[in-house]
């Protein structure tokens, strides 16, 4: 049903109302959000003096000084170098192999001239190899070199390969040998680029010392140059790494709500005017940017809404959806901007006081888990512009972060009565949130010796401990609002002080009793199903209030002796007056704006059975008489309560009629009762599983054997008593 204050208006109105409202809601959350959007006017200029000591308005990081900090951190990483050990060894092995290909090439040479000679005719001197051909063979041969290695070889110059074919083997052997021993000695330590050219020199000065011919000394240095390289290459992404952790270590500069940026009587200078627009202190043009932003988000939810509720069935189901959100998210955004007024004169984390889980849980528990998620999601959204002040600070992100954590955990919830969870609930709305604000703690870098570290973790427990308490305190009230069977009315119903229970219990006492037998059987099979027990007991009150019309025509409120008024009347007469019985109860529980639930268990506790006694009394009098005539309007019970009370209501009345009622006449009745509706499809649309139905079965069956079974005499207990009142005389007897 709709939320009832809003009957009549959603009357007059009709199609308009959900424009209207979402209208309403735009404009008031647009205007609520727009003074914290702009931007603060003060008149502050460089150079001026300051006539009055300027305090900074709020905490906020100094975003410009904290990277300043940062880039001297990383300029003051020593860089990193790699040392290669093996760069030495590398190095006399491409040598060593030079100086192979060479004795190759020179025995290859030898080969080729005693070649030539044989060749030549006597008297004519042969044509031997040049020393341009043997250091082209050579270099032939380098072909065949692994192209890592290539570059070595063709960066000696032809000097050198002409001064060593001139020497001997024993000659090029110390040049080899030399060579290599300055080379592995001076590459034993790290040589870098800039220490490169003064290794060189050192190692040619070596040579020079050797006493060893012009030419071999100049082939060592050729070999030298070669040989002696880098050995130690700067690690850049080491360098990096260590550069990074020194400006993770840097602590953020921050300026602190109250501290004086600049004092009365001294000049602002440009790092003060750095402060105070950082702060938003000075006297800058209004950007339009945060404006169209929060319209823009603002048209968002109103679509996000739209699109939701497209998908709920009835457009009665849609408003309430339409005007619970949007007082709900209306109540939201005023009490963010209470907290955010008393943030900028006390404490930064008082916004942390906000219930943000409160909003979400009502949503998720009374309209539907997704609308609580879309609340969450929103409500972080709107938080952002009205703590718009705080942008660019680490309080910012906890309160963001807290709220969106806490409005889901809100949504994870069961859909039930906040009260009914028990630690469930406490671990999700207050032990969680708490968890994570602790750790928002740890990534901002706040100690626990810091008084703010735990100012934030009390305020964001008193919060979840706020939710938890208007959820619980405030649910009924909620309801009450939301749902037309809410625990007050439902209370208000069961009372026996109620009109027509009165009337009930006046003119049609047997029904009355009957009513009463039947809610406490339904509401306890109700409840060990996890059914609404409550809400069945009081539609058992109400079920059979249309018996009210014609009380005499039902069998339990005849007197005793009485002769059934049935036995004058026609079968389809009486047909129709047990069916009224219905129709009439279901009209007189509309016209007392009753629960729709109750009026719906009153039209399905019957179904579409079969009115049999009725039936086969007109089938005697005409065989040709359908079936379909003598069976209730129905429809079958639609959800799990009706089709209990449906049940109940039929067990109670046979087993009352029952002469002797014993446990397993009764244990009979019931399941062959329950199997008849479960073959005549009365229980299809129920929703009840074969589990649940031996649930009821056995719950009614305990609640019937317990009020109707037959007493048992026991003989034993008289003699018992007996010997007792023995007993007692001999002890008053010894008294005496």
């Amino acid at each position: 049903m709709l939320i009832r204050p809003l009957e009549k208006i959603y009357g007059k109105l009709g199609k308009w109302l959900v424009p209207l409202l979402l209208l309403f809601f735009f404009v008031f959350s647009s205007a609520l959000l727009y003074s914290n959007v702009q931007q603060r006017q003060v008149d502050y200029k460089e150079g001026q003096v300051a006539d009055k000591s300027i305090r900074a308005n709020k905490t906020i990081e100094n975003t410009e000084a904290t990277q300043q900090k940062r880039k001297l951190a990383a300029e003051s990483v020593a860089p990193e170098y790699t040392f290669d050990e093996d760069a030495g060894t590398k190095q006399s092995q491409l040598i060593e192999h030079l100086f192979t290909l060479i004795s190759q090439v020179e025995e290859e040479t030898k080969a080729e001239n005693e070649k030539r000679q044989k060749a030549a005719k006597k008297g004519t001197e042969p044509q031997l190899v040049t020393l341009d051909e043997e250091i082209a063979a050579l270099k032939k041969h380098f072909e065949q070199i692994d192209s890592d290695n290539l570059a070595f070889y063709q960066r000696i110059p032809n000097n050198f390969f002409q001064i060593v074919f001139q020497l001997s083997a024993e000659e090029q052997a110390t040049v080899k040998n030399e060579a290599i021993r300055i080379i592995l000695t001076q590459m034993k330590n790290p040589i870098r680029i800039n220490r490169l050219n003064e290794v060189r020199q050192n190692a040619y000065d070596e040579a020079s010392f050797l006493n060893l011919s012009t030419d071999q000394t100049q082939a060592i240095r050729y070999m030298l140059n070669q040989g002696i390289v880098i050995n130690s290459v700067l690690n850049e992404k080491r360098t990096e790494e260590l550069q990074q952790e020194a400006m993770n270590a840097v602590q953020p500069v921050m300026i602190f709500q109250g501290e004086v940026i600049v004092r009365e009587g001294s000049q602002i200078d440009s790092n003060v005017i750095q402060k105070l627009n950082l702060l938003g202190m000075t006297n800058q043009s209004t950007s339009l940017f945060p404006f169209i932003a929060m319209v823009l988000a603002n048209i968002l939810e109103v679509f996000v809404l739209l699109y939701f509720i497209r998908q709920l069935k009835g457009q009665e189901r849609r408003v309430v959806a339409i005007v619970f959100y949007t007082t709900m998210m209306t109540l939201s955004m005023v009490f963010m901007k209470f907290f955010q007024i008393f943030q900028e004169n006390t404490s930064q984390f008082i916004p942390l006081l906000f219930p943000a889980a409160f909003i979400p849980l009502v949503l998720n528990v009374f309209i539907s888990r997704r609308t609580g998620v879309i609340a969450a999601l929103f409500q972080v959204v709107m938080a952002a512009f009205i703590f718009y002040d705080s942008i660019g600070t680490n309080v910012l992100t906890i309160i963001l972060i807290s709220y969106l954590f806490s409005g889901l955990m809100g949504t994870l919830l069961d859909r039930k009565r906040i009260s009914k969870q028990g630690l469930s609930s406490i671990v999700w709305i207050v032990l969680f949130p708490l968890v994570m604000n602790t750790i928002l703690i740890v990534y901002q870098g706040m100690s626990f010796t810091d008084s703010r570290a735990w100012v934030n973790l009390i305020a964001s427990f008193a919060g979840s401990i706020l939710s938890l308490v208007l959820t619980i305190g405030l649910h009924p009230y909620i309801e009450l609002l939301v749902t037309d069977n809410s625990i007050i009315v439902l209370n208000e119903l069961s009372n026996p002080n109620h009109p027509l229970l009165k009337q009930l219990l006046e003119e049609a006492p047997g029904t009355y009793h009957h009513s009463m037998m039947v809610a406490n059987l339904s509401a306890n099979a109700v409840a060990e199903i996890g059914g609404h027990s409550l809400l069945t007991r009081v539609a058992c009150y109400y079920h059979d209030i249309g018996k009210l019309k014609h009380a005499n025509f039902f069998v339990e409120n005849l007197p005793d002796g009485a002769e059934n008024p049935h036995n004058f009347l026609l079968p389809s007469d009486s047909k129709q007056i047990i069916f009224g019985h219905v129709i009439d109860g279901a009209a007189i529980l509309e016209q007392h704006r009753m629960p729709q639930m109750v009026i719906d268990i009153c039209r399905q506790h019957h179904g579409t059975t079969l009115m049999k006694f009725f039936y086969f009394k007109a089938k005697e009098r005409n065989p040709d008489i359908s079936e379909s005539e003598y069976r209730y309007p129905g429809p079958i019970p639609q959800t799990r309560e009706a089709a209990v009370v449906s049940i109940a209501d039929s067990c109670e009345a046979a087993v009352r009629a029952m002469d002797h009622p014993t446990n397993q006449k009764i244990k009979e009745f019931v399941t062959n009762l329950i199997q008849d509706r479960l073959l005549d499809g009365q229980l299809d649309d129920s929703g009840l599983t074969m589990k649940e139905i031996k649930i009821i079965q056995q719950s009614l069956v305990n609640g019937l054997c317990s009020t109707f079974h037959s007493r048992i005499k026991y003989p034993k207990m008289e003699s018992e008593a007996v010997e007792m009142k023995q007993e007692q005389e001999r002890r008053d007897y010894n008294g005496n």
